[in-house]
């Protein structure tokens, strides 16, 4: 179902739907149509984030590497799966997606963790795996976004701005922060939508029948 996925295909392909398998004129595919807003916002972003006419000094690559990364850690396999495959197919060899998958094997865990401010909600901290990736194998400024992904994806409590520090120091842009930042959050979005979608796919249409009408 991911492994034909074009941003560029003509007609346009739904991205959710290609990843849950969303046939035209399904029972899923007429719920999501009445839910249109939602449906073209979702693909409308995914668009802009991972497959914009200008980087921005954020390249496709980069993007796609960091989709994978985010998406294998919160691990919704096609998804996953989708985005590696458009990493495989980015034409920059072998040896980038096969370093993400490694990366993904190694920097899973469970999470959130982290400190809050100090106060009633001290109790609440937890430490957990902090994440480095090796700028040896990809490279410093790809290196350091990861291990900002990962930050995000587990420790949002930890969030600073050393962190953001650390970014420009690999050569990343204020702009160019601002859009990996998005795009991660993004990711978090459409794996929780993706997730939702897979379950009904699985429940049936007597499941969908009970969901209440949009207003859209």
């Amino acid at each position: 179902m991911t492994e034909g996925f074009s941003f560029e295909s003509d007609p346009p392909q739904d991205l959710i739907d290609s990843v849950v398998g969303i046939g035209a004129g399904s029972w899923l595919d007429t719920l999501r149509r009445g839910r249109s807003v939602l449906r073209d916002n979702a693909q409308q972003s995914a668009a802009l984030l991972l497959h914009p006419e200008r980087d921005e000094g954020f390249s496709r690559t980069e993007r796609l590497a960091v989709a994978s990364f985010v998406t294998g850690l919160h691990g919704e396999q096609d998804i996953y799966r989708l985005y590696l495959n458009l990493l495989e197919r980015s034409g920059d060899g072998d040896a980038l997606p096969a370093a993400i998958r490694q990366f993904v094997r190694d920097g899973r865990t469970r999470g959130p963790y982290g400190a809050y401010p100090q106060g009633t909600l001290s109790t609440e901290d937890l430490n957990g795996l902090v994440f480095d990736v090796s700028a040896a194998e990809i490279g410093t400024r790809l290196s350091a976004a990861l291990k900002h992904a990962h930050l995000l994806v587990y420790h949002p409590r930890d969030a600073s701005a050393g962190a953001l520090e650390a970014l420009q120091e690999a050569g990343w842009s204020e702009t160019a922060i601002v859009m990996l930042s998005q795009l991660v959050s993004f990711l978090t979005f459409q794996v929780r939508i993706i997730h939702g979608l897979t379950v009904l796919r699985h429940a049936g249409p007597a499941v969908g029948q009970g969901l209440p009408e949009s207003t859209s």
